[in-house]
């Protein structure tokens, strides 16, 4: 009965969101965190949460990350227009369209090679995905590790972020098809190989 009167925790829909996909959710217990670990080809795509402490108060975060080797250091972060405004001017990033007036619009797009980054959302796929999103601060970043596992040179991760803690079963099985096709994408284009970050190839 009490059961019934409150909404289902995190750990009880992402757990039904890895059944669903055929992915692993690990329970970390009281001192590790807890996450869905999923396997799309050779990549391994992680969603955790995360608290950073600010002062007196924390902030806690949900993201998801995939390292993957990086053939040409692309770099990119997007970012709907009126959040993180500031972001990416101090990394020597340039403001990018790719010639979709209405993403153009909506979305603040940094990168460090414009002609790859058009290319990666060339076609109406990629950028449905992302408009799904109220709010989104996707990017490819420097490999910071996931957990304890270090990464050969060369490989990044594909990243999300957002404030909170996201329990919207939809909205997560969403970033996981964002982040396999655009994975995809980066071995398409030539940004990135198609083999795992360990040097396992396909």
């Amino acid at each position: 009965m009490l059961r019934s009167l409150f909404s289902p925790s995190r750990d009880e829909i992402w757990a039904q969101i890895a059944y669903d996909l055929g992915a692993e959710y690990r329970d970390g217990g009281f001192w590790e965190r807890n996450y869905i670990s999923y396997l799309h080809g050779e990549w391994e795509i992680i969603l955790d949460t995360y608290t950073q402490r600010r002062g007196k108060s924390s902030v806690t975060y949900t993201r998801m990350r995939a390292p993957f080797v990086n053939r040409d250091s692309l770099y990119f972060k997007i970012y709907r227009a009126g959040f993180f405004s500031n972001m990416g001017k101090y990394f020597g990033m340039q403001d990018i369209k790719v010639g979709d007036e209405y993403f153009d619009k909506d979305f603040v797009i940094k990168g460090n090679d414009q002609l790859q980054i058009a290319r990666l959302l060339a076609g109406d796929d990629i950028k449905a995905m992302i408009e799904r999103h109220p709010k989104i601060h996707f990017e490819i970043r420097d490999d910071e590790g996931i957990f304890t596992k270090k990464y050969p040179e060369g490989v990044d991760e594909l990243y999300f972020q957002c404030v909170g803690v996201l329990k919207d079963e939809t909205r997560i099985k969403d970033l996981f098809d964002l982040f396999a096709y655009t994975l995809e994408r980066l071995v398409d284009i030539d940004s990135a190989y198609a083999h795992d970050p360990n040097g396992r190839f396909v």
